[in-house]
């Protein structure tokens, strides 16, 4: 049998295999950036990227742990189903079963990339357990007038935090509410994502796995959003452009990930309503309020699709794009909005 030549544009030794077959020595941490140099024709979002990254240093310090080398010293052609089977039990006993499944799906793009590069002679991801992923249901707000109680309670100043901060924290809540949002998304939106005329405005949202959509907003959505900015114009004396993020960390910059996360908490916990998020939601919990509630108050299958930016509801469900009219009309039927409008209010206390 002939040896296998090939070229990559990664740093490499030749090792002898088997009686004629040569393969590539190639680092581990070169491969996996030969990966993302591949990958950026696909215009992976930063999110997604960084959650690769994650996937990647996790199992990798287990095999390293499991090869008792560190990682930066892992040879890729070491990275055979044996040591990987035990790094991926090492890392499933610390992770739950959805990370698992993420990161072996991580790992089996990896490896398809490797062998489709000639870098490895095959894909040992085969070998390896992946977990069976429990159907998705939604987790909303438990309670029927729950999100109307956390709006009030947290508009009225209930969260008392080291900067007391009442117009982000509904804003923030409302974005969930009525909106819809990731907290990825959030993050994401900056002062000209609110466009159009007043009474007709829409978010222009970047999504995941970089799609956009535009949401529909009402009156209420657009107050809060405004009260909001002029409290930042007066907290901050950095001049703000279109481009500058929207929501805000107490230090002027933009609000970080693991901060949102425990602002959404300390409002639950502030406004006595910790007991009425399910497990492992939080502000996860605030989206899927909002899209129970549209299918309560009659939206349709597609009008939900389209406003969360999923890009089908099932694998078999042909995506179906419904109007702008009706969208809005979707959107608008949110029964949230009206203890929105209340607290929203010119005259009232925002």
């Amino acid at each position: 049998m002939p040896a296998f030549h090939f070229r990559v544009a990664v740093a490499a030794d030749w090792v002898f295999v088997g009686v004629t077959l040569y393969v590539l020595r190639v680092k581990l941490i070169d491969a996996q950036e030969a990966f993302f140099v591949a990958r950026r024709t696909r215009k992976d979002s930063p999110h997604t990227t960084a959650a690769y990254r994650r996937d990647f240093a996790g199992v990798s310090a287990q095999v390293a742990a499991v090869l008792e080398v560190e990682v930066e010293d892992i040879d890729l052609v070491a990275v055979s189903a044996q040591p990987l089977r035990a790094a991926f039990g090492s890392f499933a006993d610390t992770h739950a079963k959805s990370s698992v499944a993420r990161a072996w799906s991580t790992w089996n793009q990896f490896f398809q990339f490797c062998v489709a590069d000639g870098l490895c002679p095959g894909n040992p991801m085969g070998a390896i357990g992946r977990p069976r992923a429990a159907p998705l249901s939604p987790k909303p707000l438990r309670g029927e007038s729950t999100p109307e109680q956390l709006l009030s309670a947290i508009a009225s100043g209930a969260r008392r935090s080291r900067v007391e901060w009442p117009e982000r924290d509904l804003l923030v809540l409302a974005l969930g509410l009525v909106a819809g949002l990731r907290a990825s998304e959030m993050r994401a939106l900056t002062r000209s994502a609110m466009v159009g005329r007043p009474g007709e405005r829409r978010l222009f949202v970047h999504g995941k796995g970089n799609r956009e959509r535009s949401i529909p907003i009402e009156v209420p959505l657009e107050r809060v959003i405004e009260s909001y900015v002029a409290s930042c114009d007066e907290r901050f004396s950095a001049r703000f452009t279109a481009e500058s993020p929207l929501l805000l960390g107490s230090d002027g910059a933009a609000i970080g990930r693991g901060a949102l996360d425990y602002l959404v908490k300390s409002c639950f916990r502030w406004a006595g309503m910790h007991d009425r998020v399910p497990a492992g939601a939080n502000l996860h919990a605030l989206r899927h309020t909002f899209a129970t509630r549209l299918a309560e108050d009659g939206a349709n299958a597609v009008e939900i699709m389209t406003l969360l930016g999923h890009a089908s509801l099932n694998t078999s469900q042909n995506y179906i794009e419904a109007t702008g009219t009706h969208r809005r009309a979707a959107a608008a039927s949110n029964r949230t909005y009206r203890v929105l409008a209340d607290l929203s209010d010119p005259d009232g206390a925002l």
